[in-house]
């Protein structure tokens, strides 16, 4: 009689998981968004994925005119002091309108706003927040004062009139890894390295959300402008072991779904991986540019976002310098050189 009573115990708390597991796979369905470009109306919608937390999903997909460089995830959670925003959207128009989703949703007031790092569509949306408290990690500041004007001309060039009146503004303050108390609502800010050298991590242990920033991509292939492949590998390492300690369990990637578990990580680490082992590979036999260019991607990749063109940006930007590793250091052997 024991036996059975445990076994349907067991059974029972194995539904219970199913059930749950099924609701927590329908909110995360996602709610893509529905850009208007003859009104230049970025149609974006606000999901919750757990109580008082929204997340405004972009395409999984790369910048294009019929998105509106509207690629990001970008989120915000209420809070007994005010709603904490989480990136600010590729243009000024993203941020006016993410604006007034929030305002609708919540009916709170803005309590601060977050850059995860220095990358355009973290940021580029912050002229509508400029009477907020706009934080990011120094290095991003230091990034987006640096880069700003390049980002603003090329997403233009891109995306033309969704950019209009577009100017980047930089976060206004250095924020530091820490505990957060922002009302009832205590929030993990983490920072790690890879995608960029500061990537700001946002964990809500209540919840158990993590907002990965550009560590973490998933369905879509990563992009590499400013990326360490050691430091990045290293920190999906350290994510990977935050995730069986359970901190979090539901994931908001800067870029792609919204997904359960490791399932990004895993995704991230497997291409980073292919890609150095790809370009060392070829690097040591005297391959050049143009023949890696032809590479076909593994089957498990190809139905990714932004493929092959992403690929291909990573291997013009850091091809080279793999390169210059297969030579090891050039003696001078011209005449009159000293030996």
């Amino acid at each position: 009689m024991r036996s059975r009573l445990a076994l349907f115990s067991v059974s029972f708390s194995a539904a219970l998981a199913m059930v749950f597991a099924q609701t927590l796979h329908a909110e995360s369905l996602p709610a893509p968004p529905r850009p208007d470009m003859a009104t230049l109306d970025y149609g974006l919608q606000a999901r919750k994925i757990s109580n008082q937390t929204w997340v405004i999903e972009g395409a999984v997909a790369d910048f294009a005119r019929s998105n509106g460089c509207n690629i990001i995830n970008t989120a915000f959670m209420g809070t007994a002091d005010g709603v904490v925003v989480i990136n600010t959207g590729p243009s000024r128009r993203y941020g006016e309108q993410q604006r007034r989703l929030i305002e609708k949703v919540t009916g709170q007031q803005v309590h601060q706003v977050l850059n995860l790092n220095l990358h355009p569509d973290y940021f580029l949306g912050n002229q509508a927040w400029q009477d907020k408290p706009i934080q990011a990690l120094a290095g991003s500041i230091a990034g987006m004062q640096a880069e700003g004007a390049a980002y603003e001309d090329n997403l233009y060039r891109i995306c033309g009139d969704w950019m209009k009146g577009t100017q980047a503004h930089a976060a206004q303050k250095t924020i530091e890894p820490q505990t957060l108390k922002v009302g009832n609502r205590t929030l993990e800010l983490r920072r790690l390295q890879g995608h960029t050298a500061d990537d700001l991590l946002v964990i809500d242990r209540q919840a158990g959300v993590l907002f990965a920033g550009g560590l973490i991509f998933a369905d879509r292939v990563p992009t590499t402008p400013h990326a360490d492949i050691k430091k990045w590998l290293e920190s999906l390492d350290t994510l990977e072991q935050w995730h069986k300690q359970g901190q979090f369990s539901l994931v908001v990637p800067s870029h792609g779904p919204v997904h359960q578990g490791s399932r990004g990580i895993a995704q991230t680490r497997d291409w980073l991986l292919w890609l150095d082992a790809l370009m060392r590979t070829h690097a040591e036999r005297g391959a050049d540019l143009a023949e890696l260019l032809q590479t076909r991607v593994p089957e498990r990749f190809a139905a990714w976002a932004a493929q092959p063109a992403e690929f291909h940006r990573s291997l013009v930007q850091w091809f080279p310098r793999y390169e210059q590793q297969a030579l090891g250091p050039v003696l001078e052997t011209e005449p009159g050189a000293k030996p």
